[in-house]
């Protein structure tokens, strides 16, 4: 399980927010080994006078934070990381600089999902790994 919210100036942000969600959601099967249809994301555009952030990022900046089940190893979760930027660079041409992760893990019994607590279902990926 993957939950991503994505923030961003809505002028820059909506019209890459389908290509976006396709490069993330390629990076997150690939570092994690989720399946192809588990994707859950939410865009959060905002004006441009309500998204405040650093001297020396661009209108282009975008966060990206990532809710998932604990389990992963450190490795996997750089191994994400990476791709995103490396792969948020080569298809958008937004500069790893004018973007920011974070990945939020919480237990499995902390989440529910389709009528029971997380760490009751039954999954069809590893979490461990």
């Amino acid at each position: 399980m993957a939950q991503i919210k994505i923030y961003g100036v809505r002028e820059r942000l909506n019209p890459v927010k389908e290509e976006l969600s396709e490069v993330i959601h390629s990076c997150v099967v690939e570092a994690f080994g989720l399946p192809v249809d588990k994707k859950f994301h939410r865009f959060f555009p905002m004006n441009r006078e309500d998204f405040y952030f650093p001297d020396g990022r661009t209108d282009r900046y975008t966060v990206i934070e990532i809710s998932i089940f604990e389990g992963r190893s450190v490795e996997a979760k750089k191994q994400l990381i990476r791709l995103l930027f490396e792969r948020i660079q080569h298809a958008l041409h937004i500069s790893s600089r004018d973007v920011e992760i974070t990945i939020f893990e919480t237990p499995q019994h902390n989440w529910g999902i389709r009528g029971l607590p997380g760490d009751e279902l039954t999954l069809g990926y590893q979490v461990n790994i």
